[in-house]
């Protein structure tokens, strides 16, 4: 007779009771503890070639369980040596990604309870919690009733797993509603023309192709912003070429060099020619915590969804995309399937947040982002960003005293894009000269044609000495790149 039902004969896993938990719990504790402790002394890029993990683990799952030691001995043996410390104060490269203990242990406590959120009934605390910290954050970031859940009509926040998917949302909602208004001929999507500028980020691209509609992308101002007039313009061409303008994403903090597009005059124009507006403001949203910035985001009041990605510069770790909408029923309308094993008794009551995205299943993610906001607090969350403002604005004065250089953009967040005085090559060869060396990491771009630098502020452990260590560096490589490029020209003389 089988055995298989023996409870005592079958194969136990590694940790299988509450006592292995609080056992190696706390050595995951310490394992967690160890690495943060040690970024600040990582190789800023991993020194790895692809393939590499190939020949340090082995091609098979193992057929028996190996000890909780032998684990935890392979991710610092063959893991950690592949990862790129995001969170190096070194680390330069990319806006942020949000990092804290605050955050871990709310991710910890998501998938301890392991729920499914797809309806209020799966998890009431998933939805209600969500809810909450939501509209946390739009009364922290000073949004108009409108966008809360607490106030009358339809609009609120949602939190989705990126700031992509947040726009994909925005163009399916916004081709739905078009199509509702116009009538569903089958010619009529070919017809379809979003809008963004050319500094916009490339996702708002792949969106706009996944919703099968078009795409302009338009020119910016001389600060990169796109404005108004330019954008009434474009409306005004198509339409005449028989194209149905119907969306237009606004960037509040480019990734390329971190422009503010005039969302005042995108707003009024939208209004005016019945556009969804969109607000990608993933990176530099998370400024209007902090009321001296709020200038950069007038107009943001009147657009339909916007998005503030918490997994930049809010402390929360990825993936936490707030994802706040003017009335939610162009979502709900579009995404709104109801099969009878879904239904509850109070979906008139209370939201079910799988009508407001593209997967069916969602994962506790407001526990992580409130328990960051009560861990931090307002002023906390606040101090983090003015102070990594003033360390750009540090790296910027350094910059500005050496005139080989310049500064290409306006440094009003995070961001520095600077470039030596000279063309394209010179500063591809000096990018490729700091990056090989592995001491800080920077991530360039093509501005206007010009081939830029961009140093951003990207850790939470950055301090004043890390700015100016990242300086010599530059301004190190820039010497020996100078100076093989004066003797070059002396020989070819």
């Amino acid at each position: 007779m089988s055995n298989i039902n023996n409870e005592d004969e079958r194969t136990q896993p590694t940790i299988n009771t509450n006592d292995d938990f609080r056992k190696f719990g706390k050595k995951m504790v310490d394992l967690i503890a160890d690495y943060h402790e040690n970024v600040p002394n990582m190789p800023v890029l991993p020194d790895v070639k692809p393939g590499y993990l190939a020949k340090l683990l082995p091609d098979e799952a193992p057929k028996e369980p190996e000890p909780w030691e032998s684990i935890c001995e392979d991710f610092k043996k063959a893991i950690v040596p592949g990862i790129t410390p995001w969170n190096s104060p070194n680390f330069h490269a990319y806006f942020p990604t949000a990092n804290s203990y605050a955050a871990v242990m709310g991710g910890m406590l998501a998938d301890t309870i392991g729920c499914v959120g797809f309806t209020w009934i799966a998890s009431p605390a998933c939805t209600e919690l969500e809810m909450l910290t939501m509209d946390w954050l739009a009364k922290m970031f000073d949004l108009p009733d409108v966008f809360q859940h607490a106030a009358e009509g339809h609009g609120g926040g949602v939190i989705q797993g990126s700031a992509s998917e947040s726009t994909l949302v925005a163009i399916l909602a916004a081709k739905h509603r078009k199509l509702s208004q116009y009538g569903h001929d089958e010619d009529f999507g070919s017809k379809l023309i979003a809008y963004t500028s050319k500094q916009s980020h490339s996702s708002v691209e792949k969106d706009v192709r996944l919703a099968g509609t078009k795409l302009r992308l338009l020119e910016t101002d001389e600060r990169f912003r796109l404005r108004g007039d330019e954008l009434k313009r474009a409306i005004e061409e198509d339409k005449a070429k028989g194209l149905i303008p119907f969306f237009v994403c606004a960037s509040a903090g480019t990734t390329n060099v971190c422009a503010f597009d005039a969302l005042d005059e995108i707003s009024a124009v939208s209004g005016e020619e019945g556009l969804w507006m969109h607000v990608d403001a993933a990176y530099a949203g998370a400024a209007m915590i902090c009321p001296e910035y709020r200038y950069l985001m007038k107009g943001i009041e009147n657009t339909d969804s916007l998005v503030v990605s918490c997994n930049k510069w809010l402390m929360v770790n990825f993936p936490c995309a707030a994802m706040f909408v003017r009335d939610s029923l162009d979502l709900i309308n579009l995404f709104d399937i109801n099969p009878l094993y879904l239904k509850h008794d109070y979906e008139q009551e209370i939201p079910d947040f799988r009508h407001w995205q593209i997967p069916l299943g969602r994962r506790f993610r407001s526990l992580k982002l409130w328990m960051v906001l009560k861990s931090y607090g307002v002023k906390g969350l606040q101090e983090n960003i003015r102070r990594q403002i003033q360390q750009a604005q540090l790296f910027e004065g350094m910059i500005r005293d050496d005139v080989r250089f310049e500064v290409v953009n306006d440094v009003l967040m995070g961001l520095v894009c600077f470039r030596l005085i000279g063309d394209n090559t010179l500063n591809d060869k000096l990018n490729r000269r700091v990056n090989e060396a592995r001491k800080i990491h920077m991530t360039p771009a093509y501005v206007n044609d010009q081939f830029v630098l961009r140093f951003v502020i990207a850790s939470r452990l950055t301090e004043n000495k890390d700015v100016k260590f990242a300086w010599d560096e530059i301004k190190n490589h820039a010497d020996i790149l100078l100076k093989n490029e004066h003797n070059k020209q002396r020989i070819n003389e």
